[in-house]
């Protein structure tokens, strides 16, 4: 490791004037940074100076160009730019306060120098470092003075540091994992930072600091480093210090006295001390606590698991088993019912969403994932709307909102006599109400407005996310988007006109779909042009069209959603209309101004349901899968039973017609596994019989929780109780369109029986399978999110818990197999942001066995969620993904997801429009260990990649920003 000044000295001193020119915006050491300090080499603790940073960039720019002069104002520029990405990416690694070391600052600069393009500076800054390391080194030797001993701190007491006792701690961290996570590098690295005095709280986080630096290096370390956290985490739980060996003996007596003490806190629901606590104590598996990576482990500690003043009361195991008991708590064996929901939870075999981790068994257990609703047009209904947004939010519930009945910009108003604002000015105000109800704190308000293509003020709607124009008619923290009737899209491609009306004067199109809907509209056009309509517009349907996709591409929205397939293909067609998405695009339910629709979320976890092949590799274990999806089944049907509902119409609806939403996820390292790349006609086939098999499952577990626990209310007359599956609806959807539907239909189980069973016991949920993003509950498990291909193989990811360094361990694996990882092969990964694809001596079947999204063509994301929408009741959260993106390719894909069936699509991602972020062996800030999280806000998908950027940072969640987890 280097060690060296700050900054190499300029070759003369620093000009009169540059101490002036230092950065204007640079923190200063007393404002808001007392809580910081630095570790010099000598062990002593200074205060953290940010002006001393920018003085040394100054000097590192003078040492290279010079000092000729005035410090040029691009040179200053420059210089306030870096120190303040230097200290603010310094100052996001310890968000709570902490130390840093010296080397930890100048790695830092280091890196801010190389991502800004000053290679010069930054080879000269690097060279000087091992000049000055190699100095220390010769002086060092010849010195050789004894190890100074460090002191720690425990409240008042204040002892040796027991190094012999902290290196055990770090060897059974590393025990039985890859034999090259070895506990050396994490003990030499954590006593580096270490200083005398330090509290020994500090000195263990130090260790998990250290250890997680190395992940790059072995991804092994993840592993090592979660368990030093779960250390920490079980003496911060039982308060005292306990050896790695021993802590499951007290697993289960601390699992009963946690659920007395969340009871007496009013943490938790009074009816958990009913259960045996005995019994379930004894059920726990405190060895799953080794299979979390840092990842999953942080998030948990930071978000989920209970505490009383900041101090946790839930070890993991305990944390499953209280979410599977307060699921349970209706039933009749409550015991076994809850020993088997934890087994699927704790064993990542299921995860549930996470509304239903955060409040489950908690006084107020809101549950559910999403609602969706319909705003009426008057103002009272609207303004009832936004307080029921605010209700839902206040409980962690993602919002979609249907606003398409509110009438355009210039409608007449007869209550006044006046005319109409239209829609934009109250999605303002909704956009201010999200932001405002953070429900609890725990994460960002999130919702999504759609409006339908006819509507007169879609081209105002269409720009709500630009960051030019009138703020006051601007919503930067919402999202938006289209819900699209497929006539619309016919005239597209027949390069026909398109008319927009106010919803005052057409109101039954709301309320129409496929041909019905093109039987009013084509009536309505013929009005207008008669005149008897007088408030519409005539557009050319292609310039409508390529306006939207230029607002995708530029803001990321709105989104593209398909308003018939979503209600020819819906189950319940008997009982209204599904009028919008929700705000991950996968739920599809009916709203009207009675009815709130409400879906409860979980997700299967598909990598775990692979099985050995008979002489090749893993195949779909079915037996497995249907054990997973019959349970996972009950614990979503029993969420709606045990839901508090802040508004009464949402618990009407979810009462009447049990809609709930099974998902997926690992879908990417199931296809590592069986070594198939993405981008293959055998991953689109893998698609199809994964789906296939997770919805009939899914579909046989519902019929079969309906003969135990009767139908739902509203089955008479659905789809389902006219013996038409999903599978059929393509019919349906085919023949409204006229044909444009162009999907395999081929099948592999026994869906005749199973439509003999649905005939026999009917359904328990009017709908059973959504595939959600799952952003945040795929970290927990270590997974890649849902459906999505990997975005790096070497990778940032950022949520409420910090910045995490994550390498693909099966990239990893191959490598090492190969004789290809080392030092340099990082380097490279680094330089070309986790692709493969530029370095040539990776062989041709790993380049695409692990081709990054991006260098994916989009159309095979597009066939593979086809082949899964024909099965699937609700939709999927489908990211496009994109490498310069072109009209002409926009185009082509949204079309392409139109002909194959698609429901909806969610964000554009273009690589352009990125923000990527790279790891760096030298900087210790990316993975954060935190104990209050406070990430920055992240960039949304549309938005222009910073300037400096050269890197990948992976934020998956609902508004792209890593303080919003909803739906997940």
């Amino acid at each position: 490791m280097h060690t060296a000044p700050l900054a190499p000295p300029p070759p003369t001193a620093l000009p009169a004037g540059a101490a002036a020119a230092l950065p204007a915006g640079t923190p200063q050491s007393g404002s808001g940074l007392s809580h910081y300090q630095i570790i010099r080499r000598n062990g002593a603790v200074v205060p953290f100076e940010p002006p001393k940073i920018a003085v040394a960039m100054m000097k590192a720019f003078l040492a290279v160009h010079g000092t000729q002069g005035a410090v040029s104002a691009s040179v200053r520029e420059v210089v306030d730019q870096l120190t303040q990405t230097v200290v603010r990416g310094l100052l996001r690694s310890r968000p709570s306060g902490g130390t840093f070391h010296i080397e930890d600052v100048q790695d830092q600069v280091e890196l801010g120098l190389m991502r800004s393009g000053h290679h010069e500076v930054a080879r000269a800054y690097v060279l000087y470092r091992e000049q000055r390391a190699q100095e220390r080194a010769r002086q060092a030797q010849a010195q050789a003075p004894a190890a100074p001993v460090l002191h720690v701190t425990e409240g008042d007491a204040r002892h040796a540091l027991d190094v012999q006792e902290l290196h055990a701690l770090v060897a059974a961290a590393c025990a039985g994992l890859d034999p090259a996570v070895r506990p050396e590098p994490v003990l030499q690295e954590t006593l580096r930072n270490l200083y005398d005095g330090i509290p020994l709280a500090e000195v263990h986080k130090a260790a998990i600091l250290a250890a997680r630096t190395l992940i790059e290096k072995e991804p092994g370390y993840t592993y090592a480093t979660a368990r030093l956290l779960l250390h920490s985490i079980v003496r911060e739980v039982l308060g005292r210090e306990t050896p790695h060996t021993a802590w499951e003996q007290d697993y289960g007596t601390h699992f009963a006295q946690g659920i007395r003490t969340g009871v007496e806190q009013r943490l938790l629901d009074e009816r958990l001390l009913q259960f045996d606590l005995q019994r379930l104590g004894a059920a726990l598996a405190p060895a799953r606590d080794l299979q979390f990576d840092y990842l999953g482990l942080q998030t948990l500690y930071d978000r989920y698991f209970l505490h009383v003043n900041k101090r946790r009361i839930e070890l993991p195991q305990a944390f499953f088993m209280r979410v599977a008991m307060g699921l349970a708590l209706n039933e009749t064996d409550r015991e076994a019912r809850a020993i088997e929901f934890y087994e699927v939870l704790s064993s990542f075999d299921f995860m549930s969403s996470t509304p239903t981790l955060f409040n489950s068994g908690t006084p107020r257990s809101q549950l559910s994932s999403c609602y969706l609703t319909t705003v009426p047009d008057t103002l009272e209904g609207i303004y009832e709307s936004i307080k029921e947004n605010a209700l839902l939010s206040k409980y962690a519930g993602g919002l979609g909102n249907d606003w398409t009945r509110v009438r355009a910009l210039g409608s007449h108003i007869q209550g006044t006599n006046g005319e109409s604002q239209g829609v934009v000015p109250f999605l303002k105000v909704v956009n201010d109400t999200a932001v405002a109800v953070n429900q609890g704190g725990k994460r960002k308000g999130a919702v999504c407005a759609y409006l339908e293509t006819w509507h007169l003020d879609i081209e105002e709607f269409l720009e709500l996310r630009k960051n030019t124009g009138d703020d006051r008619r601007r919503t930067h923290d919402m999202n938006t988007a289209h819900w699209i009737p497929d006539l619309f899209m016919k005239r597209v491609l027949e390069k026909g006109t398109w008319t927009l009306f106010s919803p005052a004067d057409v109101p039954d199109l709301h309320e129409r779909y496929g041909a019905d809907f093109e039987t009013a509209y084509l009536a309505y056009e013929e009005q207008a042009q008669r005149g008897v309509i007088a408030l519409s517009k005539t557009v050319q349907a292609t310039d409508l069209w390529r306006k939207m996709l230029t607002m995708l591409f530029e803001t990321g929205h709105p989104w593209i959603t398909f308003k018939d397939p979503c209600n020819l293909r819906s189950p319940q067609q008997h009982a209204g209309v599904v009028h919008s998405s929700n705000l991950c695009t996968e739920i599809t339910l009916n709203t009207s101004e009675t009815e709130t629709a409400v879906c409860n979320l979980g997700s299967v976890n598909l990598l775990n349901h692979l099985t050995a092949g008979a002489d090749g590799p893993p195949v779909l274990d079915h037996d497995k899968l249907r054990r997973t999806v019959t349970t996972a089944m009950r614990m979503l049907d029993n969420v709606i039973d045990i839901n508090y509902y802040a508004v009464r119409k949402a618990r009407d609806a979810n009462l009447r017609h049990r809609p709930v939403g099974l998902g997926l996820m690992g879908v990417q390292d199931a296809l590592y596994r069986q070594r198939i790349p993405f981008a293959s006609a055998a991953a689109v086939e893998f698609a199809d019989r994964s789906a296939e098999a997770l919805c009939y499952y899914a579909y046989w577990a519902s019929s079969d929780l309906a003969a135990e626990r009767g139908r739902y209310a509203s089955f008479r007359g659905s789809l389902w109780d006219q013996g038409v599956l999903p599978l059929d609806t393509l019919d349906l959807l085919e023949r409204a369109r006229g044909g444009h539907v162009e999907v395999d239909r081929s099948a592999t189980l026994d869906w005749d029986a199973l439509r003999r069973k649905i005939a026999r016991d009917g359904m328990r949920n009017s709908n059973c399978v959504a595939i959600a993003p799952t952003a945040t509950i795929s970290n927990i498990v270590g997974v890649d999110a849902s459906i999505e291909p990997c975005f790096g193989n070497l990778s940032v990811k950022s949520n409420l818990s910090g910045e995490f360094t994550v390498i693909n361990q099966y990239l990893v694996h191959d490598l090492k197999r190969l004789g290809l990882w080392d030092e340099v092969m990082l380097m490279d990964l680094k330089h070309f942001k986790g692709s493969l694809a530029p370095i040539d001596r990776i062989p041709a079947d790993i380049q695409a066995l692990y081709a990054t999204a991006f260098e994916i063509d989009p159309r095979w994301l597009i066939e593979a969620a086809a082949r899964r929408q024909k099965w699937i009741d609700q939709a999927q959260s489908l990211n496009i993904y994109i490498a310069g993106a072109s009209g002409k390719k926009l185009d082509e894909i949204y079309k392409l997801a139109w002909l194959r069936g698609l429901k909806t699509t969610y964000y554009l991602r273009s690589q352009s429009a990125s923000h990527v972020e790279m790891s760096t062996v030298h900087q210790r800030q990316l993975n954060a260990v935190s104990t209050t999280g406070g990430a920055g806000p992240g960039m949304h998908a549309g938005a222009p990649a910073h300037p400096a950027s050269s890197t990948s940072e992976v934020r998956m969640c609902a508004i792209d920003d890593p303080t919003c987890e909803a739906c997940q």
